[in-house]
């Protein structure tokens, strides 16, 4: 499965006369990370010892394979487990190290650790959390989009800038990748997050013409393994 947008605020030099000739291409990659072993259904954001299921190591030997062929000479990845669990299988394809870079972490979450599965446990019908939902602008229950804008922002430049005229690859997490997405397509930061286009070990991609981001493409190379019908429910910074 491949769908591509182009973006309303991607750059194009050419309208001031600024992009060279022959301009360089470089490639930047967003792969969210796999299924996550989580039986008991927790937010569980920058929370430690939350590791890929099976399924999940499945998701990420499949993302290998798919960019196997592909001219990557630069990884990163998120410090957590999960992401670092699914760069694995990449990097041992693509025989590269891997830069840990702390800017591609999961987005902070105050709730971390509760269950959004509709039980009475639920972190929603739990009216000490309803404060964290006053402003879904923002967020309230956690880091701010903006934030997250900025930190991603800077850890693609400097991925372009390491793998410049190649690829590069980066395994974060599903919120971050969405609002760097939305940053450089000039889409609003506040969204429902049932229909963020970022399913697990799916990879969204970013062309840099002479440094500077062009254009936006997605693909979904785990499609077969995605479980059935992905739930409705909402998680705030999943």
């Amino acid at each position: 499965m491949h769908k591509a947008g182009l973006t309303a605020r991607v750059d194009d030099r050419r309208q001031g006369g600024l992009m060279s000739e022959n301009p360089t291409r470089t490639l930047v990659h967003l792969v969210r990370h796999g299924q996550v072993e989580n039986p008991t259904g927790v937010l569980y954001g920058r929370l430690p010892d939350f590791h890929l299921s099976a399924l999940g190591r499945q998701m990420a030997d499949t993302v290998a394979e798919h960019v196997a062929g592909w001219d990557v000479t630069h990884l990163r990845c998120s410090p957590l487990e999960r992401a670092q669990e699914t760069m694995q299988p990449i990097a041992a394809t693509l025989e590269l190290p891997v830069t840990i870079d702390g800017r591609v972490i999961e987005a902070e979450n105050y709730l971390e650790g509760k269950r959004f599965d509709g039980s009475r446990n639920s972190a929603f019908t739990d009216i000490r959390n309803w404060w964290y939902f006053r402003n879904p602008l923002k967020p309230t229950w956690g880091e701010p989009y903006t934030e997250i804008a900025t930190r991603m922002r800077a850890a693609l430049q400097d991925a372009a800038d390491a793998a410049a005229g190649h690829q590069a690859i980066i395994v974060a997490h599903q919120l971050p990748i969405w609002i760097a997405r939305c940053d450089v397509e000039g889409r609003r930061f506040a969204h429902d997050p049932r229909k963020r286009e970022c399913t697990l070990a799916s990879i969204t991609s970013f062309t840099f013409l002479d440094g500077r981001i062009a254009g936006v493409s997605y693909s979904e190379p785990a499609a077969a393994l995605l479980p059935g019908k992905q739930t409705k429910k909402f998680v705030a910074g999943a």
